[in-house]
């Protein structure tokens, strides 16, 4: 009786404290691999990080001057070298450690092994990534990073740089108009596209940008960002106004741009420029970026007369994703729905947007059309995203890489009232003046009539 009660005094709080470490991992699992997982998974590295190269194939016989330095001071067989290990790095989501790649290897050994190093260390993926020559850097992510979505505090942000969601690495995803111009997203209804939108709009509010919007739903989608916008259109006949006006100002910087190439020869040759970025900071236009959301509607059509139209404003978008760019004007074409079957130009339009974004959709072909062309193996991904798992999509573009990513979550009250402290931002462009959207005026909250106090009585 006294041993029982001695079991159940000491296996009751190890009972407690193994549950608590369970809920903390379903629940918490920064803070799980904080306290626990990361100081585990630190010492299985190294504990095992010789043997586990070994198994992996990742050693190298070792040189002459080692082996006979070996047998000149001990008796131990000479074993194989693995590459040297730097110091391990925790971070808040895994580990980093770099390491430098022993005669006669190549970085895609180590990628090839990251499944084993996976299970080996006890972690929940390993990363490689290529540092410099002769080394790489691989980071161990301890849980999954895409299940609750916490953005990291540090990101690479400035002008056209929007951080939108978190890559299945622990890495922020910049949406970067720079470096990747024009985008086409695609994703079914409840998939998270609109939220993935929600972030890039409200991330380019507070910057001096233009933002212009079409939006044939009626405007249900972009209509709350009024107040941030220099235009937009709500049906198709808006856009087919609005889009020649785009390409108007885009000619315009043309014009622009080739007036500051007919300068005097003696000018040096960092002044003469082939883009507005060339330009002189007082010279240079404002950057717009255009959202087209549900593009297929621009596609559609039911008469002769809407096929001429169609085509007109195929034209112009295409004319804008081939000539935009030198002249600041970026695009963010977003749909359900994106096929060859949209009728002519709709591949031609495809293929000028370099960045790729598949949220779940409801056909393979869709997934198809978004990634196929630059990266197949990434279709089977976009495939397999769950429907309880909104704001998961995969990302690539024309290089051919790709990775899975998740948006955070943002309200769409909180959205807007972003680019309603950003309304004062909102650039003149003239040309674009008669698109401007009306703002509702917000309603004053009517002050609760005062309580006068009643005389006391008996």
């Amino acid at each position: 009786m006294t041993d029982l009660t001695t079991l159940l005094e000491v296996g009751g709080p190890l009972a407690a404290l193994g549950g608590g470490t369970a809920y903390t991992r379903a629940k918490y699992p920064a803070v799980y691999w904080s306290v626990v997982g990361g100081p585990i998974s630190t010492a299985r590295l190294l504990s095992s990080y010789s043997s586990v190269m070994e198994a992996c194939g990742l050693t190298v016989a070792p040189s002459r001057l080692r082996v006979l330095a070996v047998k000149a001071t001990t008796r131990r067989e000479v074993r194989p070298v693995p590459p040297r290990r730097g110091i391990i790095r925790p971070t808040s989501t895994g580990l980093r450690i770099r390491l430098r790649l022993a005669p006669g290897q190549e970085p895609a050994d180590v990628a090839a092994s990251a499944e084993r190093l996976r299970h080996a260390w006890g972690v929940h993926a390993v990363y490689v990534t290529t540092i410099k020559p002769g080394v790489v850097e691989l980071r161990l992510v301890g849980y999954d990073v895409l299940r609750r979505v916490r953005m990291p505090r540090k990101t690479d942000s400035g002008l056209l740089k929007v951080p939108v969601a978190l890559r299945e690495d622990a890495m922020p995803f910049v949406r970067d108009y720079r470096t990747v111009p024009h985008q086409l997203t695609l994703g079914a209804t409840l998939s998270g596209k609109s939220m993935y939108l929600r972030h890039l709009i409200t991330g380019l509010a507070p910057q001096p940008v233009a933002l212009v919007g079409i939006d044939c739903k009626r405007g249900v989608e972009l209509a709350p960002f009024a107040a941030r916008l220099s235009a937009l259109a709500t049906d198709p006949d808006e856009a087919a106004e609005l889009l020649p006006a785009l390409v108007k100002v885009m000619e315009d910087r043309y014009d622009l741009i080739k007036a500051r190439q007919g300068i005097e020869p003696d000018t040096p040759d960092e002044e003469i420029t082939s883009d507005i970025w060339g330009l002189p900071e007082s010279e240079r236009p404002t950057p717009v970026v255009l959202f087209v959301d549900e593009v297929a509607e621009l596609f559609l059509t039911a008469t002769r007369k809407d096929e001429e139209r169609r085509d007109e404003m195929v034209t112009q978008l295409i004319r804008l994703a081939q000539l935009g760019r030198a002249a600041g004007i970026y695009l963010e074409v977003c749909g359900q729905r994106f096929g060859a079957e949209l009728g002519k130009g709709a591949t031609m339009l495809r293929a000028q947007l370099t960045g790729r974004v598949c949220h779940r959709v409801n056909d393979e072909a869709s997934a198809k059309m978004a990634l196929g062309d630059i990266a197949p193996e990434a279709v089977s991904a976009a495939c397999a995203i769950a429907p309880d798992l909104p704001g998961l999509a995969v990302a690539g573009d024309t290089s051919g890489g790709w990775s899975r990513i998740r948006t955070p979550y943002l309200s769409l009250g909180d959205a807007a009232e972003i680019c309603r402290e950003s309304a004062h931002l909102v650039p003149d462009l003239p040309a674009l003046k008669p698109f401007r959207p009306d703002v509702p005026v917000r309603p004053t909250e009517t002050p609760a009539p005062a309580v006068l106090p009643h005389p006391a009585t008996d």
